[in-house]
């Protein structure tokens, strides 16, 4: 039961500690400067940092830190349970204390910082110069203290002698110290001053008081003697000497330099020597310095070296040297001392010494140049002066090969190209020359390596092309070399486009095959188009190398009946058009003969159906002309008596008198007796009509006749000499006019003519 009670107890307790921690919040924290952000030396100036925290536990304070910052770097720290606004305070601000500062809180891990804020001071203590002596010898150290009273941070100290500035010591502190040794006899004034370094900018104080200190002369001095110094020549021989003078034995040690420019030729203590061989170089001064200690003391002395003879130089010529040429190397100087050396006492050499090149005379060499670069030199020498000349680089060109020529592009007549001329080797700057049948044209100069020679051209005839030529040079004491004719292919622009039927237009009908032949003038290959005018789509299209190509139509139809025209186009780029052929297409020959055909067949159906038809007719009226008329046999005098009967009504016809000599159907005329005459004498029998009217019938079975009107003809034929034959009944004719609507006949006038409405027969 004890520990039981323990452990409730134990988590009562751990309850109640999480349930007391507050919960909060960091509402704002602010920064500001006391009094102003602007203040003036030894100002007393605070930093305020205040924070608003809402917290549940009310009134009572949560632990917090605070932290100044000041350009980025902290300057301040404080940890407390207070609400109060923290306080950093800067009593008597210094330029120092310049700068932007920012503040920062952190309560059990959450953070906020502050804005920035700028504070500036202004003014600097004068800074105070001391020395610890005031008198002092050449070399002897002086110590020189500059202080900037109360002033803090980073300094800057420098110190002057005469407005010289000597040297600058940096400490953070407000003085410094400096070691300064004079040399040379003399007054001098030293001051100070010295600068505040303040992110990002420095400040700078006023002078110092300046202080005068007396520097003693040191009479101890170095001396140099040069023999010869006078009239020196190359090859002279020099002596040097450095020494001192006044020396009194001192702890300081002492050194000696001599020295000619930049070269050091001896060093020593209390003396020094040298001697050299004079040399055109060696003009100039000679200085011998002296070092002890802190003093530095120099004596100088100039020397003029009259040149013996001037460094050689080295020539080649000519100036442009070719491949395997001949070539001549010329070594001289220039200037030489004539009143103590001869021109001919200076022997000259050539090196390296393995260059095949030999001396015909006094610094000449000649030889023949190599096929490559190659470096030479040359060295002059009289009374043991040697000279060596600057190093000559030979570059022997190469001479140029055969050129190319060629064209860029397409030749097109009458249209600029370009012709290139181009070798394959040959030493820049090469002049090219275009030429036509040997005559020059134009010339370019190729100076640079990608550099091309170009030469526009136009031509009017294809057979101009070959007439170019091109020279290259690169040599001035040689001929050009000429390059072989042009060859190229020139593309004559189209020209003069036809198209030719075949077959003729006359003969084109329909099955035939059918060629659209499209011709050209010019350059193939070519491509060709053919066109029907009602299509802007080509009907065929096709290149060949040929000027003309033709379009196969394959039995052509009534389809193909239209203007055709053909289009050409080559390399030239312009494009051609023939002229428009309308092509009509006509029947076929075997079509036509059979429509005639046809047309004869019909006419001839139709011509025997009419015979069929007419002999049919024929046939009914002979018979209707057996049924209704019995003929007699009257003797030639006798009149003809036509009897018309009806099965139920028997009608007398009128009786008509026929005369063998004359016709009922015609009137006689006055002259009947001259007809008659002329008829007796024709051999042809006379024909003579007889008009039978037949009544309808009544039974149409006896008298197979038609109802209306039929009109019969028979044949009354004369004999040839008036007399009737009277056996032959086929020689008569009768005609019967079978009307069966008319039931009467009129028999009171025989004498009026009853077929004057009837068409006159024609003999």
């Amino acid at each position: 039961m004890g520990p039981l009670l323990l452990l409730t107890s134990t988590l009562l307790c751990s309850w109640r500690m999480v349930d007391a921690q507050p919960s909060f919040t960091i509402r704002d924290i602010t920064l500001a400067i006391e009094p102003s952000t602007d203040v003036s030396r030894d100002t007393n100036v605070t930093v305020r940092c205040q924070a608003a925290v809402v917290s549940s536990s009310g009134q009572e304070a949560l632990s917090r830190t605070y932290t100044i910052y000041k350009d980025s770097t902290m300057v301040y720290t404080k940890t407390t349970s207070s609400s109060e606004d923290l306080l950093y305070p800067l009593p008597e601000a210094r330029v120092s204390n310049t700068g932007k500062y920012r503040c920062n809180i952190d309560i059990e891990g959450k953070k906020m910082q502050s804005g920035a804020k700028k504070l500036t001071v202004t003014g600097l203590a004068a800074p105070v110069l001391h020395l610890n002596k005031g008198e002092f010898s050449e070399g002897e150290e002086v110590t020189a203290t500059c202080t900037a009273p109360e002033e803090t941070g980073s300094i800057i100290f420098y110190f002057y002698a005469d407005s010289k500035e000597l040297l600058e010591e940096r400490v953070n502190s407000d003085q410094a110290e400096a070691k300064l040794r004079f040399s040379g006899a003399g007054i001098r004034k030293i001051h100070c001053d010295y600068t505040v370094l303040i992110t990002p900018d420095s400040i700078k104080s006023k002078e110092s008081n300046s202080m005068s200190v007396s520097v003693k002369e040191l009479f101890i001095t170095p001396v140099l003697e040069i023999i010869p110094q006078q009239n020196v020549y190359e090859g002279d021989q020099l002596g040097l000497s450095c020494t001192v003078r006044n020396f009194q034995r001192t702890s300081q040690s002492i050194s000696l330099y001599l020295s000619q420019g930049t070269q050091l030729l001896s060093i020593g203590t209390t003396k020094v020597n040298h001697s050299m061989v004079a040399l055109a170089k060696d003009s100039g001064e000679f200085e011998c310095r002296l070092e002890m200690g802190n003093v530095v003391k120099v004596a100088t002395k100039a020397v003029s070296v009259t040149e013996l003879f001037s460094v050689p130089t080295l020539t080649v010529s000519p100036a442009e040297v070719f491949q395997g040429d001949d070539m001549k190397l010329t070594c001289r100087s220039e200037n030489f001392a004539s009143e103590i050396l001869r021109r001919g006492e200076v022997t000259y050499a050539i090196d390296p010494p393995e260059s095949r090149l030999i001396s015909s005379e006094a610094g000449v060499f000649s030889g023949r140049a190599l096929l490559y670069d190659f470096n030479y030199t040359c060295t002059a020498q009289a009374k043991g002066i040697v000279k060596r000349s600057k190093v000559l680089t030979v570059r022997p060109k190469v001479s140029v090969s055969q050129p190319k020529i060629s064209v860029l592009g397409k030749v097109i007549l009458g249209k600029p190209f370009q012709i290139l001329c181009q070798a394959d080797r040959g030493s820049l700057p090469i002049n090219y020359t275009l030429m036509k049948i040997y005559e020059n044209l134009n010339t370019t100069t190729v100076k640079l390596p990608y550099q091309q020679a170009l030469f526009s051209i136009i031509i009017q005839k294809p057979e101009e092309i070959t007439k170019f030529m091109c020279e290259a040079q690169n040599n001035r004491r040689k001929e050009g070399l000429l390059s072989k004719r042009l060859n190229a292919t020139v593309i004559v622009p189209l020209s003069g486009a036809t198209l030719t039927v075949v077959p003729d237009l006359a003969d084109i009908a329909e099955g035939v095959d059918l060629l659209l032949i499209c011709g050209i003038k010019g350059t193939p290959p070519v491509s060709f188009k053919w066109y029907r005018s009602d299509s802007v789509q080509p009907l065929f299209t096709t290149t060949s190398n040929e000027v003309t190509k033709h379009y196969n139509v394959t039995g052509v139809g009534s389809k193909h009946s239209g203007t055709y025209y053909c289009e050409a186009i080559n390399p030239a780029n312009n494009v051609v058009r023939s002229q428009s052929v309308t092509i009509e297409v006509r029947m076929a020959l075997w079509k036509k003969g059979l429509i005639v055909a046809s047309c004869l067949l019909l006419v001839t159906v139709l011509v025997l159906l009419f015979v069929l038809c007419f002999r049919a007719k024929r046939g009914k009226r002979e018979a209707a002309a057996e049924l209704s008329v019995k003929p007699s046999s009257p003797k030639s005098d006798d009149s003809l008596t036509v009897n018309l009967t009806h099965d139920t009504e028997v009608y007398k016809a009128a009786t008509v008198r026929v005369d063998r000599s004359a016709s009922v159907w015609s009137e006689r005329p006055p002259n009947a007796a001259s007809d008659e005459e002329s008829s007796v004498a024709s051999n042809e029998p006379d024909v003579e009509y007889t008009e039978v009217v037949h009544p309808q019938p009544a039974d149409p079975a006896r008298v197979p006749l038609k109802k209306g009107t039929d009109t019969v003809y028979s044949e009354l034929q004369n004999s040839p000499h008036g007399a009737a034959d009277p056996h032959d009944y086929q020689g008569s004719v009768e005609y019967a006019e079978l009307n069966g609507e008319q039931p009467e006949i009129n028999h009171t006038h025989p004498e009026v003519n009853h077929h004057q409405d009837l068409p006159v027969p024609v003999d």
